[in-house]
């Protein structure tokens, strides 16, 4: 199926399709209500740690389910839409919210409370997943010349859901002291909505399917390469569950599935090799996931311990309320500023940098509101204008790349992101305290080790979390090994946030590369197929 270049318009074809902006604002109710349900769990990590005792790797892991878990929901909903139609996914989802509800409110005895939160959280991100599989191709099928414009608009539901999330957590938490499960069950309340919203819309097809492109044509421009990066992430999640039940074989288990997923795949597309941009684009996007949900997973508990847990929250909302805002801005910067989707990546990534290396010095309130207003301004147009090259650059892929790329994001930011920030965390401080004294780390040294992707030479102890919250607690009449204890685990956040600049800074060079190589061919056009 033949393809051809085109120059970017400044318009759209929504006309094309009366509920165009009916089911634009459908797809940002339903991201809202992800974004709800992923602050307020970032605001009760604290709640979880004190009352059942996990250590910061457990917490990792868990808020890495709520992330990992969305890769599965995308992949799956991606391949299937065009087949199945973007309504049964949309119940799909609204099922898999109220399942999620059910299973995580039903954490009590500390002995079965990872689990428990760990697959609910797992569920709710499912439900995430599916409906971004719906809104993603949507969004760019019903605005096919202003993507980048109209999938950041999409996806300033996210960062708009972490600000209400965040305010009513804070109030209900901070304030009226409700019980972590009620909280977490508001998300409940935007679900009810967006499932409304789509209720009796008629939805399009993709370019592709409209034009008669089978699966395996739609899969082609993956290919091997694409497909290793999104089987190599999977590998590392079937092997991290897996170990639980097979301590010795669970790493070697979850490679071998999939090793069969990439050969299958293979097979299917007649060993097609891909295309090495897209490969590229996967490649990057594993790191937007690490870096932008990665660390929003963290950021609240860290600033809120760098500071009070009072200013964390504001500095939650401040740079979340930047996202929201600047991601209806995206056309206008492209236009007035002559960049094109990868210049506006290229500036994004050094900016991220800059913010990230700011944030691990910070020392005041105001500093923090600069440090991160800068990072929130480089990671704004990140994952949509990522989803929108994609969508520009290979229509012949249908839903399927486009999908393909979010749960790469999102595995990565379960797998890598959130756990790998947890890891340093623990590593760091415990280093931080070990350094300083000894015997007190001896003392309120953790009795799980820690471990980066399960590799026994990453193994680390952090400090114990019920010490350590005891210890910040007692301040300021705090002894001088609680002090010890607060000052250290405040140097592994910093170390923390210092570690995680270099992700951007490997993106920035990535896009430099990407941003020349477009100029080598006369520029970045939008590529369109012929019937």
């Amino acid at each position: 199926m033949a393809a051809k270049l085109s120059s970017s318009a400044a318009h759209d074809l929504s006309g094309a399709y009366p509920n165009a902006h009916r089911l634009l604002w459908a797809g940002f109710m339903a991201i809202l209500a992800a974004g709800v349900g992923f602050a307020i769990r970032g605001g009760i990590l604290d709640n979880w740690v004190e009352e059942f005792g996990f250590t910061q790797e457990q917490v990792g892991k868990i808020t890495g389910a709520g992330l990992s878990g969305f890769c599965f929901g995308i992949i799956i909903g991606g391949v299937i839409v065009d087949k199945i139609g973007y309504g049964k996914l949309v119940a799909l989802a609204i099922l898999g919210h109220v399942l999620s509800a059910v299973v995580t409110l039903g954490a009590s005895a500390p002995d079965s409370a990872y689990q428990i939160l760990f697959w609910g959280t797992f569920i709710f991100a499912f439900a995430n997943g599916t409906l971004e599989a719906v809104a993603n191709p949507l969004v760019a099928t019903v605005f096919p010349h202003n993507r980048t414009h109209y999938l950041n608009i999409l996806h300033a539901s996210w960062p708009a859901g972490m600000v209400l999330g965040s305010v009513a957590g804070w109030y209900l938490d901070d304030k009226l002291h409700w019980n972590w499960k009620y909280q977490l069950a508001l998300y409940l309340v935007p679900t009810v909505i967006y499932a409304l919203m789509f209720l009796g819309q008629k939805f399009p097809r993709s370019e592709a399917a409209e034009k008669g492109a089978s699966f395996a044509d739609m899969f082609r421009s993956v290919g091997i390469l694409g497909s290793a990066v999104a089987c190599f992430l999977l590998a590392l999640f079937f092997g991290d569950i897996l170990k639980d039940f097979f301590p010795a074989q669970g790493a070697t288990l979850g490679y071998a599935l999939g090793g069969g997923l990439l050969v299958a795949v293979a097979a299917m597309t007649r060993f097609s090799l891909g295309s090495l941009l897209l490969f590229i684009l996967f490649i990057t996007h594993a790191l937007v996931g690490a870096v932008e949900l990665g660390t929003d997973s963290w950021i609240q508990n860290i600033t809120g311990n760098l500071f009070t847990s009072e200013q964390g929250k504001w500095l939650f909302i401040w740079t979340s309320a930047i996202m929201f805002g600047l991601r209806f801005c995206a056309h206008f910067i492209e236009t007035r500023l002559g960049l094109s989707p990868v210049g506006l990546l290229l500036v994004s990534a050094i900016l991220a940098f800059v913010g990230l290396r700011f944030a691990s010095g910070m020392n005041t309130f105001p500093a923090a509101l600069a440090a991160l207003g800068v990072y929130a301004l480089g990671k704004t147009f990140f994952w949509p204008t990522m989803l929108a090259v994609v969508g520009d650059r290979f229509p012949q892929t249908g839903a399927v790349a486009m999908s393909i790329m979010g749960g790469i994001g999102m595995l990565s930011a379960g797998l890598i992101g959130g756990p790998g920030l947890g890891y340093c965390k623990d590593r760091f401080a415990g280093e931080a305290l070990q350094s300083a004294n000894p015997a007190v780390y001896e003392a309120y040294r953790s009795e799980t080790p820690s471990r980066f992707l399960n590799l026994p030479v990453t193994e680390a102890f952090g400090l114990d979390g019920q010490k350590v919250a005891a210890a910040r607690k007692a301040i300021p009449e705090a002894d001088t090994d609680q002090q010890a204890v607060v000052q250290a685990d405040q140097q592994g956040d910093r170390d923390t946030l210092k570690a995680d600049s270099f992700i951007p800074a490997t993106m920035a060079v990535i896009y430099l590369g990407l941003l020349l190589y477009f100029q080598s061919i006369g520029g970045y056009k939008r590529v369109e197929m012929d019937g």
